[in-house]
């Protein structure tokens, strides 16, 4: 397709499409068009824009404290960006599994006027791809009345339910700069042991879901001796890679979309972007798709690894807040937890270090902290793994259920318990 150079604005002109009471979409993780939140954080001419968004990346302008009134974020999951802004009262977070947000926005529950979105340039027959960000971002820019682009030349083209035409886009800028990257962290010895014990629980023929962050890395970084594993999951990051050139994930055995890696979006650094860019082997789709339960459950041998925050005693399992402070949000946990749990041969899983604070805080406790968040119930907890060790909760008392986190907690708290 040539000529839609022509259609080129500059972010500032995009922006003049967003009027005061707006509802707007913004897309996220490495997909944040970062030119375009700029450019609307020069507007001082707006009121009461709403921002509706899962995690943000790169500086957000607009939820600066001169912007109250003006903008106003409302996180369907939160990032590092908003958590202050939502603790001080200036933005909101909606609790929701990450399957339900897409249907906030097509049952017009959440009624968009805007999606502020970055795209792939267009192809030959005039299609944009919305990159490493399919998630909520196909329901949103099917949804929306009016789309607003960045046109980045370096956004991967993704293969699967990712294509926008270029006819459908109100407004573009055309980029050619970085996309935001979130870097492998350092593994630690706390980490390396719990992914060597999640590991042990990864089957031959089994079909993954995980996070990012030192655990799933840590997981992902000891599986080379598996064999013909498949992925089926919301997101991945760069370790996924290496198992890939390395044959262990083939998906061979996966009975939906055999062959291939399913996923909402990725996260992580350039080469993971090379990777997916028209890569066929992975697949993007929205997120209500990729994490429908009754989808997951009929995956061979189901493994979701999760995160949490705090789990008590009891099993319950928080993950989205600090006592009542917001930290990050609901997501995919629940739906691959209840979906693992109901695949044939599933293992659902929940990882975490024993500690935080440095070792002065047990993150296995008594009582969740005060306005702590449960998202995962006791009535769905199966797996729970620390440093110490990996135990299984399902079908056990609540005695049973103590003695057995008490023997995973740090050796220093475990007279408290």
């Amino acid at each position: 397709m040539t000529g839609w150079l022509t259609r080129a604005e500059s972010p500032d002109e995009v922006m003049r499409r967003v009027h005061s009471g707006m509802q707007c979409f913004v897309h996220g993780a490495s997909a944040t068009p970062t030119p375009l939140l700029d450019a609307l954080a020069r507007r001082t001419d707006l009121e009461d824009v709403t921002l509706c968004h899962l995690h943000l990346s790169g500086p957000l302008a607009v939820l600066d404290p001169v912007h109250v009134g003006r903008f106003r974020s409302v996180s369907l999951f939160t990032g590092p960006g908003c958590r202050v802004p939502i603790a001080e009262g200036r933005a909101d977070y909606v609790p929701v599994f990450l399957s339900d947000i897409p249907g906030l926005f097509t049952s017009r529950a959440m009624p968009l006027d805007v999606a502020i979105v970055q795209l792939s340039p267009p192809d030959a027959h005039g299609y944009c791809s919305l990159g490493t960000s399919v998630d909520a971002a196909r329901a949103a820019v099917d949804s929306a009345t009016i789309i607003l682009a960045e046109i980045n030349h370096r956004m991967p083209r993704t293969h699967g339910n990712a294509s926008v035409p270029i006819q459908r886009v109100t407004a573009f800028t055309v980029t050619d700069r970085p996309l935001h990257e979130h870097p492998i962290e350092p593994e630690t010895p706390v980490t390396a042991q719990i992914g060597e014990l999640v590991a042990g629980l990864v089957e031959d023929g089994a079909t993954l879901q995980m996070g990012i962050g030192a655990i799933p890395n840590a997981v992902l970084a000891r599986l080379m001796d598996k064999l013909e594993l498949g992925v089926h999951t919301e997101m991945f990051s760069d370790r996924l890679v290496d198992l890939v050139h390395a044959g262990v994930v083939t998906n061979s055995r996966k009975p939906i979309m055999r062959g291939q890696i399913t996923t909402s979006f990725v996260t992580g650094t350039r080469r993971l972007f090379e990777f997916v860019h028209d890569n066929p082997l992975v697949s993007f789709h929205g997120c209500d798709w990729t994490n429908d339960t009754l989808l997951i459950r009929k995956m061979p041998r189901m493994t979701a690894i999760n995160s949490a925050i705090q789990v008590d005693l009891t099993g319950q399992v928080c993950a989205d807040s600090m006592g009542s402070r917001v930290y990050s949000g609901i997501g995919g946990q629940m739906d691959f937890i209840r979906g693992a749990a109901r695949s044939e041969g599933g293992k659902p899983i929940i990882a975490l270090p024993s500690t935080a604070a440095g070792g002065t805080v047990s993150r296995i406790v008594r009582e969740l902290s005060p306005g702590a968040g449960v998202v995962t119930t006791r009535g769905h907890v199966h797996w729970v793994v620390t440093e110490y060790g990996a135990v299984n909760l399902h079908g056990k008392s609540l005695r049973e259920r103590a003695e057995l986190l008490r023997s995973i907690a740090h050796p220093d708290v475990r007279g408290d318990l």
